[in-house]
């Protein structure tokens, strides 16, 4: 069968691979839909994040049907047929699609040494396939939203409306959230982000003349003061960086009220550099976020209730025999925002 690989620096490709057998403890997928995510560009960029050149198979965003179940699976843990999310974190051959031994660019996927509740999740049938591939990015959202400790009442402001940042609208507000606003600079997922949940929107881009983020942020959070009742600062409770990008950071570091939180999923690929003796008196607590380490499948329910909602997110779904295209377009900055491979 064939699978979709990093054959090089800034080079993917098809390559050919044996079909996994399913063994007594296994349980075999078919893959029907997977997203493209950022990193699947990093790893084949020259210089980019792990596992970067060399074989890697790609796709960690995937959604699937169960086709085989080994004789040794407890009889009621899952069935042919299922429907399934996947933690690709929780594969015993390493991480899927993000330097394991598989990826979910590829029509069958085994599951070695299935445990109940851990690797799979059954959903109903009647949830889309690309809706459900959105799953991974969007546990992804939620557990940056729970580092921040963003609760009912809060002003939250994300930046970045791409599909992190509307995961993380869409989970602020499920925590209640009293207002959140989110800055970018391209309209079309602005309106995205006000159509899943978003109170405001900032163009960053689009400011009057002589106004900042932080006065656009102040006419809807109001304005705060430092740890010494100086300055001029939003009243924003919560920020978060879905963009990574270093102007992003300038402006947040500018903005942030005195112990305001700063959590950050975003990969910047770049070294960003600010005056921590400038931010002293604001007692910023600055927290970063990567993965999902129990949000995988806390997010699913959330997806069941609502998938008309997160459906939105998507802008681009390409078949599988096009799957290298699918990932040209999603790293051309500003040509999609989120693309999704679909599988017959």
């Amino acid at each position: 069968m064939k699978s979709v690989i990093v054959a090089g620096p800034n080079e993917n490709s098809w390559t050919e691979i044996a079909e996994p057998e399913c063994g007594p403890r296994d349980v075999l997928l078919r893959i029907r839909a997977c997203g493209i995510c950022g990193s699947d560009a990093m790893y084949s960029a020259v210089g980019g994040i792990p596992p970067r050149q060399g074989a890697t198979p790609l796709g960690h965003e995937p959604a699937a049907e169960v086709i085989e179940v080994g004789s040794e699976v407890e009889a009621d843990a899952i069935a042919v047929g299922d429907h399934v999310v996947i933690d690709t974190m929780a594969f015993t051959d390493g991480l899927l699609g993000s330097g394991g031994a598989q990826g979910a660019l590829t029509p069958i996927v085994v599951v070695r040494d299935f445990a109940p509740n851990t690797q799979l999740r059954v959903i109903p049938k009647e949830i889309p396939w690309h809706v459900a591939a959105l799953n991974e990015p969007m546990a992804v959202a939620h557990h940056a939203v729970n580092r921040s400790g963003a609760g009912e009442g809060d002003k939250a402001v994300v930046f970045g409306a791409g599909p992190i940042g509307l995961g993380a609208v869409l989970s602020l507000k499920a925590k209640g959230v009293a207002h959140v606003v989110v800055v970018d600079i391209q309209p079309q997922r602005l309106e995205v982000a006000l159509e899943v949940g978003a109170d405001a929107v900032i163009n960053s881009a689009e400011l009057p003349d002589g106004q900042t983020v932080t006065d656009a942020l102040i006419a809807h959070h109001g304005e705060a003061r430092n740890g010494l009742g100086r300055g001029r600062y939003s009243g924003t409770d919560v920020y978060l960086d879905a963009a990574g990008a270093p102007p992003v950071i300038a402006s947040i570091l500018a903005s942030a009220k005195h112990r305001a939180v700063v959590t950050i999923p975003a990969v910047h690929k770049r070294p960003v550099e600010f005056d921590l003796g400038e931010l002293l008196q604001q007692e910023l607590d600055i927290r970063l976020s990567m993965g999902y380490p129990t949000e995988i499948f806390e997010v699913t329910d959330a997806i069941i209730t609502s998938p008309e909602k997160y459906a939105k997110i998507i802008s681009h779904t390409f078949p599988f025999t096009d799957a290298l295209e699918a990932l040209e377009l999603a790293k051309t900055p500003g040509a999609a925002d989120k693309v999704v491979v679909v599988f017959d």
